[in-house]
C-alpha cells in the first residue's frame, strides 16, 4: 500500500512538473516574442514586417501596453504628431451628429463592465467627437451605423488623439469601401464570401445557395471588425491586431472560416433562409481564435483577392481599399522609430521654448486639470481610474503622471 501511494504521489508530481514546465515554456515564448517586437519597435527604420508577423501570429501582441506602441506603426501614425483635441465646433451643423449621439448613447455594452458612470460619460462625449472630427475634416466619407463600434475599440486602447489618427487612416484605407453613399461597395465586399466558401467546402456552399441565406448574416461582424458581436474585450483586441496588420479583405476571410467551422450545425440545419440566417448571425463567443485566424490566413495565401475577382460577380466593381493596400503598406517601411520621433519633438519644443514670452506660473489646479485630461486622451480609458486614484493622493504624485 505504501508502495502504491508513493507511485502515485510520484505520478501526480511528475505531472505537475510537467505542467510547471509548459507553463515556463509558454512564459519563455512570451518574453521572446516581447524582445522580438522591442527590437523591430527600436530598429531605424522601423521593422514594419516584424511587426506585422508578430500581430498575426499566436498571441498577437499580448498586451494594450505594446499594442500602444506597435498600431501606430501598423498605421504608419507618427504618435508624436497627432491631431490637436477637437473644438467646441465640431458638433454644430454636422449632418450626422444625431445619428451619431444615438449610437454613441446606445453603446454602453461596449465600455468596461464596472466602469464608473461619470468616466464612461466622459469616454462616451470624446467617442462622439473623435467620429465628428474625423468626418469633417474628411468630407469624402460617410458616416455608418458600426463606425462607433470600431472607434471605441481604439478609444478605450489608446486615447482619444490617437484614436482620431488611427480612425482618419482607416476610413481612407481599411474601412474606406464601408464608407461610400451607397452600400454597394459593402455588398461587393460581402460578396467574397461565397466564393471562398466555394473554393473549401463546396456541399457546404450549395446548401447555403439553396437555402438562398446570402450573406447579411455577416454584415455587422465586417463593418464593426467583430466588436459589435463580441462580448469578451481581449478576443476584440486580439482579431484587431490581425485585421491592423493584414490585408483589408481579411476580415471577410474570417467571416468564411467561422462559417466553415460551423459547418455541420449549418448542414444538420432546415434548408431555410430564415433557419440559417437565424443560425449564422448568432455568432458564438466560444471560437477557438488562435486557429481560426491561422485557418483565415492560410485560405488567404490559397485563395487571395485577386484569384477570387476573377469570378464574374467581382469583377463589375473597384475596391478602393484593395486598390490602394499596396502603396499603403509601403509607407510603413519608412518609419522612424519613436527615440528618434520623440528626440524631434523634444527639439521642436526647445527651438518654441527659446522665442516664447514668459507667462505667469500656472497654478497647482490648473496643472492638475490638464493633467488629467492630457492623460486621457494620450493612455486610454484605464488612465482615467490612474488618474483617479492619483486625486486621492494629491496633485503632486498626479503630475508625476503626466
Amino acid at each position: 500500500m505504501k508502495k502504491g501511494r508513493s507511485r502515485q504521489h510520484n505520478g501526480h508530481r511528475a505531472t505537475g512538473n510537467g505542467d510547471e514546465r509548459r507553463s515556463a515554456e509558454r512564459v519563455s515564448w512570451k518574453k521572446q516574442k516581447l524582445l522580438d517586437i522591442h527590437r523591430a519597435l527600436n530598429r531605424d527604420p522601423v521593422d514594419a514586417e516584424a511587426l506585422r508577423q508578430a500581430a498575426v501570429s499566436e498571441g498577437g501582441l499580448l498586451t494594450d501596453e505594446v499594442r500602444r506602441k506597435v498600431w501606430p506603426k501598423l498605421l504608419n501614425v507618427n504618435a508624436y504628431s497627432l491631431p490637436g483635441k477637437p473644438g467646441k465646433d465640431v458638433r454644430e451643423d454636422h449632418k450626422d451628429y444625431n445619428q451619431v449621439l444615438l449610437d454613441v448613447r446606445r453603446s454602453m455594452r461596449r465600455f468596461p463592465r464596472g466602469m464608473r458612470v461619470d468616466e464612461r460619460e466622459v469616454l462616451q462625449e470624446q467617442l462622439i467627437d473623435i467620429i465628428l472630427d474625423v468626418l469633417r475634416r474628411n468630407p469624402q466619407l460617410h458616416y455608418y451605423q458600426g463606425y462607433h463600434d470600431i472607434a471605441i475599440t481604439f478609444l478605450l486602447v489608446v486615447g482619444e488623439r490617437k484614436a482620431i489618427a488611427f480612425m482618419e487612416t482607416l476610413s481612407n484605407h481599411h474601412l474606406r469601401d464601408f464608407m461610400d453613399p451607397t452600400m454597394d461597395s459593402t455588398k461587393h465586399i460581402l460578396n467574397y464570401l461565397m466564393p471562398i466558401l466555394e473554393q473549401v467546402d463546396r456541399e457546404l456552399h450549395d446548401f447555403m445557395v439553396r437555402a438562398e441565406v446570402g450573406t447579411i448574416f455577416a454584415l455587422s461582424w465586417l463593418i464593426t471588425w467583430y466588436g459589435h458581436v463580441l462580448s469578451d474585450f481581449r478576443h476584440v483586441l486580439r482579431l484587431y491586431d490581425f485585421f491592423l496588420a493584414s490585408h483589408p479583405l481579411m476580415a471577410i476571410y474570417f467571416a468564411a472560416v467561422i462559417v466553415l467551422h460551423r459547418e455541420k450545425e449549418v448542414k444538420n440545419s432546415e434548408c431555410d433562409m430564415a433557419m440559417v440566417h437565424h443560425l449564422l448571425s448568432q455568432i458564438p463567443q466560444n471560437l477557438p481564435y488562435e486557429k481560426l485566424i491561422t485557418r483565415a490566413q492560410d485560405l488567404f495565401n490559397r485563395f487571395p483577392p485577386s484569384f477570387l475577382a476573377q469570378r464574374a460577380a467581382l469583377q463589375s466593381r473597384r475596391s478602393i481599399a484593395i486598390s490602394t493596400f499596396q502603396d499603403f503598406q509601403m509607407t510603413t517601411l519608412r518609419q522612424r522609430p519613436d527615440s528618434v520621433l520623440r528626440q524631434q519633438l523634444q527639439q521642436h519644443h526647445n527651438d518654441q521654448l527659446a522665442v516664447a514670452v514668459p507667462t505667469q506660473p500656472t497654478t497647482a489646479n490648473q496643472l492638475v486639470k490638464m493633467a488629467v485630461w492630457g492623460i486621457s486622451a494620450t493612455l486610454g480609458a484605464a488612465a482615467l481610474a490612474v488618474a483617479q486614484t492619483a486625486f486621492d493622493w494629491g496633485p503632486d504624485v498626479l503630475l508625476q503622471l503626466f
